[in-house]
């Protein structure tokens, strides 16, 4: 471990990740969503990431928010020179890299004298007190009044149990040498050795057993950073809560829309004892009990902007929204934490088939009487459940489409072009959300073959092919590696059928295209 790492892992990269929470107009929603009139929705946007890793969700995010100025920092160079690499094949010229710690981030002379938005993602429980120190110290300072901070972190009590594993992984790791994987391994290993020879602590807490068991099929590099960093810590809310309150924060909401609904999170019982507890934080720290909780993903704020009940709704009609994922016109079940969130068919089929054309704004959607004769109550509870199931996404406005969809397309082909060697990079960047959207190695070649003039699935798929072939890679298929061309093409050929089908429709809707013109949000605005 050497001195600039502060204790952080630094011998393992950090995963290529895309961090939908991370996302403007998801945060927005929330702050919305929570009566908080936020000011995203016009230019000079200026939104600063925090410990960003890889950088892929930065680079991601710039891409499909254009109007928006981007920073990002991290102690890593070669986090930062990977990140920076991605920003000027993408052509990112609102995207801005800086390999700082948080002690001298703030010196740095290129950033804007404040921002809008600050997020952290998976930062706040893996840093030193005084590493969290300077991050609040960031937030005081640099934070512009009304601006949101967005922070997720480990939570008690959903992590008390696991806490002794945690230390017992990293102390043994500690004790070994050679590499960072090997060492790993080993740690992961001895806990399994523990837990087989009838250790009481397992015995006490099957949670911990559950977590052990589940990390076979983790990556070693999220391990590393989950588990492995020499500071580790997980808060009560009202301990994070006054932490931020030193900066003038105080508490919105989750980013998740259910895990702000409280019929959605809680029986009846459980919600008089909420009822009871007439303290803000206490009442949040009690939420956390009933539900175990084990990982917040909150939105503070530096000074509440309240709407007037006029100007809530308002800001709700103003609310453009997109189908994020397919629907065939039959029944779904919706589930939130493991219970079931009832909801019936016939209010929100007409929402999800009328958005199966395109976004549209609350106010479109009302219109066209989608929502029959629903009281406005249950119009919104309607649109945050099924926002908070990812049936649907808030998006970005009409306006500034056709910039955005430009810096998408750009951003979109460096990384399906990635995708020739490799299937590290898993998200492209929509214009019409201003997000990403998941699509594995062979869907990105797919698209690559459209975009070089390939008409049919099969073509997409014989080009796949002969970019995977002399890689050696091969597919498989219920648990067997395929060997043969013709087995590997065939299973290429039915998953490309299957994409135009299934998910290319929904892509060009969502503007996630490698060609000018194409998507749906494109053609509606040129209409």
């Amino acid at each position: 471990m050497t001195d600039w790492t502060s204790g952080y892992v630094a011998g393992i990269d950090y995963t290529h990740d895309f961090h939908s929470q991370l996302t403007p107009a998801l945060l927005g929603f929330g702050a919305m969503s929570q009566g908080h009139r936020h000011r995203l929705d016009g230019g000079n946007v200026t939104y600063c990431e925090l410990g960003c890793g890889q950088g892929f969700s930065a680079n991601l995010l710039a891409a499909a928010n254009p109007h928006a100025e981007f920073h990002a920092m991290d102690f890593s160079p070669s986090h930062i020179a990977g990140a920076a690499e991605l920003a000027q094949e993408a052509g990112l010229e609102n995207m801005h890299f800086h390999e700082r710690s948080f002690a001298d981030f703030e010196d740095t002379p290129q950033l804007p004298g404040a921002f809008d938005i600050i997020a952290l993602h998976g930062v706040f429980s893996w840093v030193s007190a005084a590493n969290r120190d300077c991050i609040t110290r960031f937030i005081a300072r640099r934070l512009k009044p009304g601006g949101l901070v967005y922070v997720s972190y480990n939570a008690l009590p959903g992590w008390a149990a696991a806490m002794p594993l945690r230390r017992i992984l990293a102390g043994r790791a500690a004790q070994g040498s050679g590499p960072l994987t090997g060492r790993i391994d080993d740690a992961v290993a001895f806990a399994r050795q523990l837990e087989q020879a009838g250790a009481g602590y397992f015995g006490s807490n099957p949670a911990a057993g559950r977590r052990l068991k589940h990390m076979g099929a983790m990556p070693e590099n999220y391990l590393a950073h989950e588990y492995f960093n020499h500071d580790w810590k997980p808060f009560y809310f009202e301990e994070l809560s006054d932490s931020l309150a030193q900066a003038k924060l105080g508490f919105l909401g989750s980013v998740h829309p259910l895990d702000n609904l409280d019929c959605a999170r809680f029986t009846p019982e459980q919600q008089a004892l909420l009822d009871s507890e007439s303290d803000p934080d206490r009442r949040e720290g009690l939420r956390d009990v009933l539900l175990n909780e084990h990982f917040r993903t909150d939105i503070f704020v530096k000074g509440k902007l309240a709407h007037t009940p006029r100007g809530g709704i308002g800001a709700w009609f103003a609310t453009p929204f997109a189908l994020a994922r397919p629907y065939s016109g039959g029944p779904l079940k919706f589930h939130h934490r493991g219970r079931g969130v009832p909801m019936e068919q016939q209010q929100y089929a007409p929402v999800l088939q009328a958005l199966a054309k395109g976004p549209a704004t609350v106010r479109s959607l009302l219109d066209q009487g989608v929502f029959g004769a629903m009281e406005w109550g249950s119009i919104t509870r309607l649109l945050r459940v099924l926002a908070g199931t990812g049936c649907i996404t808030p998006c970005l406005p009409q306006e500034g489409l056709d910039q955005r969809a430009a810096a998408c397309r750009a951003f979109n082909l460096a990384v399906c072009k990635r995708a020739e060697e490799s299937g590290t990079l898993r998200f492209l960047a929509s214009p019409v959300t201003g997000g990403g959207v998941e699509l594995d190695r062979f869907e990105q070649l797919f698209l690559l073959a459209r975009n070089e003039g390939h008409e049919t699935p099969a073509d997409w798929a014989d080009l796949a092919w002969r970019i995977l072939a002399p890689q050696g890679q091969r597919l498989q298929h219920e648990g067997r590696v395929l060997e043969t061309e013709a087995e590997n093409l065939a299973l290429l050929r039915a998953r490309a059928g299957n994409f135009a089908a299934r998910r290319l429709p929904l892509c060009d809707s969502l503007g996630v295209t490698l060609e000018a013109g194409c998507g749906a949000g494109e053609k509606q605005a040129a209409a």
